[in-house]
């Protein structure tokens, strides 16, 4: 008669791999590969989130980062934040508030008017350098019907004598004042 054999689950069983059955089920957190993997992010985004305290590990016995279990839902918190125009300095003060139990939320509203302050600042100049562009290729066009196609029309010239200053108004905001004054540009 043959020898009965015990049942051998391999290396995906709890047996032989107790971090991934535990990374499946949540129950002792998230390794940070597990956790990067879960969220669609690097695990130097993860470290990087950790540095800005919008994110924290704890660390298991063997050293390696353990994210809690709700570390899912915050990182996920973070990314939209971030789609919407938060910075992650900002996230991070107002996750202190909110992890030591205050309320933020007069703050999160007040940073949030401020980035659609900003956004319809900058929709409004895309705007006017859409409607620059318009005219210019206007222009454009009508110099190129009448340029014999081996004469140089002058296109680049002609925007540089543009009368509109809508061109120079976008790189106007995007260049703050302690920089133009560190190198001296005068726009």
């Amino acid at each position: 008669m043959a020898e009965k054999k015990s049942l051998d689950l391999g290396i995906d069983s709890r047996l032989y791999n107790s971090f991934r059955y535990d990374d499946a089920r949540n129950e002792s957190g998230w390794r940070i590969g597990t956790l990067a993997e879960a969220c669609g992010v690097s695990r130097d985004t993860l470290r990087h989130y950790e540095r800005k305290s919008v994110l924290k590990a704890g660390r298991s016995a063997n050293g390696y980062r353990r994210y809690p279990a709700e570390a899912f839902a915050r990182v996920q918190l973070v990314r939209k934040a971030l789609a919407v125009g938060f910075t992650l300095d900002e996230l991070g003060t107002v996750l202190r508030v909110r992890d030591r139990g205050g309320v933020p939320c007069r703050r999160v509203r007040e940073l949030a008017a401020e980035k659609l302050l900003a956004v319809e600042s900058r929709l409004s100049e895309l705007s006017a350098l859409r409607d620059e562009l318009r005219s210019s290729l206007k222009d454009w066009d009508i110099r190129l019907a009448h340029t014999d196609p081996a004469t140089p029309a002058g296109l680049l010239e002609a925007l540089a004598s543009s009368n509109n200053n809508h061109v120079n108004k976008p790189l106007r905001s995007a260049l703050s004042e302690r920089n133009l004054k560190r190198t001296g540009v005068k726009l």
